[in-house]
């Protein structure tokens, strides 16, 4: 259902722009397009570095220097683009920096993204700064020195109608969920067993498995099945072995693979997925179109279903360890890049890195992250 709210001024509509993103931005610019007068969500592009606690993770995006800026803008109104119904935008620079009397940081951005939006016959509605101390218009020629006050910001007359704002900022939603040290062991044992009955020979099984590692390996004879039932499970509660099934699976590449095109389509692309790589081990070609779907090409996914994958693969990152936490994150960065969340999919994509392995995925989602490529259907379904 579609939610309509009015924003009679631009302090109105800026104290709605974080209820479109689910968070409020930090050294950001923000495009919301719109179709006439409806808006169509909104996307977020890195201004500048984020620094972060963890040392080891490096830094997804960065500003590039003052010769690029066109650069940036015509990426950010190329994006704009994309959306077959878009006709206009508004653009939001978030920054640390304070309003030096009239003079507003980033106006050059503001400049650009204002010349790439009327070169491409987008109609620019409103160019927007909130700054340290003060919010003004890049369009307002009396506007008042320092800003406008930030408390003007508020939504809460149609809070209970929004998309509720999580805490912090864009980097907030990659932290990993905590999880209770005494579990962790009890998941790393399960995994263990688990890994250590696969391929064991059936006459020493007995005496060296858990038998409810056997149990548990009874349900990789229909893996389409399996990660389909996944999707129900609630990794925070669920009982260790079952945790250790979902990490074995989503630790194995081709799993994974199979995993990533059944929750991002259905149970059919699944088992066409599977037998797609059985035919591949024995020598045969991988099929274009399964292999385009990961580049983010194709029909659109049921949001619902990423968001449930994403939030298994976020419990089972938390509840292992090493490698395999890292091989999981970088499902946890598809999955986000999917949903058109690249920042956050960044973060989990760079985190998968530090472990200093080879991620594949990882590298991939980095890179996507890293060109501004989002899948196709983010724009479908923003139109």
């Amino acid at each position: 259902m579609t939610t309509i709210i009015k924003a009679a001024s631009a302090a109105q509509f800026l104290g709605l722009v974080p209820h479109l993103l689910g968070f409020r931005p930090t050294r950001s610019m923000v495009l919301v397009p719109f179709a006439g007068p409806r808006s169509l969500g909104a996307m977020r592009i890195d201004l500048e570095p984020q620094s972060t606690d963890d040392s080891e993770m490096p830094t997804v995006l960065v500003e590039p220097p003052a010769d690029t800026v066109d650069r940036l803008a015509a990426t950010a109104i190329g994006m704009v683009c994309r959306i077959p119904a878009a006709d206009a935008v508004a653009v939001v620079v978030y920054t640390d920096e304070a309003i030096a009397g009239e003079a507003l940081p980033r106006e050059q951005l503001a400049r650009a993204v204002a010349r790439r939006a009327d070169a491409c016959g987008i109609e620019l509605r409103d160019a927007l700064c909130v700054a340290a101390g003060g919010w003004a218009s890049f369009l307002d020629p009396e506007r008042p020195p320092g800003g406008r006050p930030l408390d003007e910001l508020r939504s809460d007359e149609h809070a209970e109608r929004l998309l509720p704002v999580g805490p912090g900022d864009q980097h907030t939603a990659a932290a990993l969920p905590p999880v209770d040290p005494a579990r962790l062991a009890d998941v790393t044992t399960a995994v263990e067993a688990l890994t250590g009955a696969v391929g064991t020979d059936a006459a020493t099984v007995e005496s060296r498995i858990d038998p409810r590692a056997l149990d548990s390996l009874e349900q990789l004879d229909d893996i389409p099945q399996l990660l389909e039932r996944m999707l129900q499970w609630d990794a925070a509660t669920a009982a260790p072995f079952e945790v250790a099934v979902a990490v074995l699976c989503l630790s194995r590449p081709a799993l994974r693979d199979i995993a990533l095109l059944q929750w991002s389509g259905s149970i059919a692309d699944g088992v066409r997925a599977l037998e797609a790589q059985l035919r591949w081990e024995d020598g045969e070609p991988y099929p274009e179109e399964l292999g385009a779907r990961v580049w983010g090409e194709g029909p659109g996914p049921d949001p619902e279903r990423l968001e449930s994958a994403l939030q298994l693969a976020r419990q089972c990152a938390a509840l292992t360890s090493g490698l395999r936490r890292a091989t999981v994150l970088g499902i946890c960065a598809w999955l986000s890049w999917a949903q058109g969340r690249s920042t956050e999919a960044g973060d989990y994509a760079a985190q998968a890195c530090a472990s200093g392995a080879e991620m594949p995925l990882a590298e991939v989602v980095l890179a996507f992250v890293n060109t501004a490529h989002l899948p196709d259907w983010a724009f479908q379904r923003a139109a």
